[in-house]
């Protein structure tokens, strides 16, 4: 007899797809930094600073996100997501001015971005997964990374044959198409389609939850800054996100460029990136299932501090040195998903750690948005990169001794912190 795929799959398979639209959109402006540059006359501060507004937003809805999602559910609030993201993209396309840029990149894309965000994979997995939870959560964060390697060399090769114009429509009918396949296939729960969670074998009802979804957000944040273990994910979060998207996943491409690099090049590096962080990321997921998650961190935020240092280097070795900090680092790109969001789960339960990684999250884009106002304003006043590359590498350091650290709050009595009535993931 021929086994019914569990349609926790399809699931995982839609939410695949969101995030990689998301990964595309967010991808981006990267490939937008110097056609503006070159049409408007735009400082890199200038756009830097439009991108660390949507960094921003894009880290800080996360937990609201969650809350969202379990007042009104999965569907209706992703729908709602690729709707506005489809509309502040199309809206770009007709920009002249600096503030419009700061409008539509920075506060529209961002919020539409911050709705479809890596929460929603952990929630996803969470909610529709026993067995594998790992492996799925990393395949979903992975989702970023192929973004990439689809979006990117697209994209550059758009902006550079019909213009920067043509890359903001194009993403936005793509975030568009995807609206219908939401609406028909994205479930809230295992219960609504009458099955229990991958890997169980009991139904699980969950409790419909009130209120406010702000207040419900606020709340558990309030409680996650009583843990130490919440400072200290929060803390290598935010490096991690100060170390990727803030810095090589937004001026890499324009790094490449000051050495004489062409942007398209330049994208299809950052979409070898991709590919092995498809790998990377999945692998790590795997292993956050059978290995404890604070050494897995340490190796990630080690590795990957070494590669930074190194790529001030790379461009001695022309694009051969290019490409070997590409697998390098690619394979580490956002492989500290998975273990940070189980670290987060034993920390304040379960059920809740969805919400609380929002909030971890959150702290992730603040250093991703840092670090693209400052690589920008870095390289307009200094004129290169090689500060803020290296600097971003000694932080790395700082996180992989701080991921050993996790777990203490369990010994000061902080552990499974209670969250508000109500406020399950």
């Amino acid at each position: 007899m021929t086994r019914r795929l569990h349609y926790a799959w399809v699931v995982a398979g839609v939410t695949f797809l969101v995030l990689l639209i998301g990964a595309g959109v967010r991808a981006t402006p990267s490939i937008l930094i110097v056609p503006l540059q070159q049409e408007f006359g735009w400082s890199t501060a200038t756009i830097s600073g439009a991108i660390a507004i949507n960094i921003f937003l894009y880290g800080m809805i996360g937990p609201f996100a969650v809350a969202i999602i379990e007042r009104f559910g999965l569907r209706r609030a992703v729908c709602g997501a690729l709707l506005l993201l489809a509309c502040g993209v199309a809206a770009t396309s007709l920009m002249t001015k600096p503030w419009q840029l700061m409008l539509l990149w920075g506060v529209v894309v961002g919020s539409g971005t911050g709705m479809i965000s890596n929460v929603l994979g952990a929630t996803i997995a969470g909610r529709w997964f026993t067995r594998h939870r790992g492996l799925v959560l990393g395949l979903l964060t992975a989702s970023s990374a192929t973004g990439q390697l689809i979006f990117l060399p697209m994209l550059a090769g758009l902006a550079t044959s019909f213009g920067w114009r043509s890359v903001s429509i194009t993403v936005a009918v793509i975030a568009l198409m995807l609206v219908p396949i939401v609406a028909l296939l994205l479930r809230d729960r295992p219960s609504d389609v009458g099955i229990p969670r991958y890997g169980d074998t009991t139904l699980h009802h969950a409790v419909n939850t009130v209120g406010n979804p702000a207040w419900r957000a606020i709340s558990a944040l309030g409680r996650g800054l009583k843990s130490r273990d919440f400072w200290l994910l929060a803390g290598t979060f935010f490096i991690c996100g100060a170390s990727t998207n803030g810095l090589v996943g937004t001026h890499l491409i324009p790094l490449c460029f000051d050495h004489g690099i062409p942007e398209v090049t330049a994208a299809s590096l950052l979409a070898m990136m991709g590919i092995f962080d498809l790998f990377g990321t999945t692998a790590s997921g795997w292993l956050t299932d059978r290995y404890d998650s604070r050494k897995l961190l340490a190796w990630y935020y080690g590795l990957r501090g070494i590669s930074l240092m190194f790529l001030p280097y790379a461009f001695d070795y022309s694009f051969y040195g290019l490409s070997l900090f590409a697998i390098f680092y690619g394979l580490d790109w956002i492989a500290t998903v998975p273990p940070t969001v189980k670290l987060a789960g034993r920390a304040f339960g379960e059920d809740n750690a969805a919400l609380m990684f929002g909030w971890i999250a959150a702290s992730h884009q603040v250093g991703a948005a840092s670090a693209a106002w400052l690589s920008g304003v870095l390289r307009t006043q200094v004129g290169n990169y090689n500060a803020a590359f290296f600097s971003a590498g000694l932080l790395c350091i700082v996180a992989a001794m701080m991921s050993l650290l996790i777990g203490s709050a369990s010994r000061s009595g902080l552990r499974e912190v209670p969250l508000p009535k109500g406020a399950t993931a």
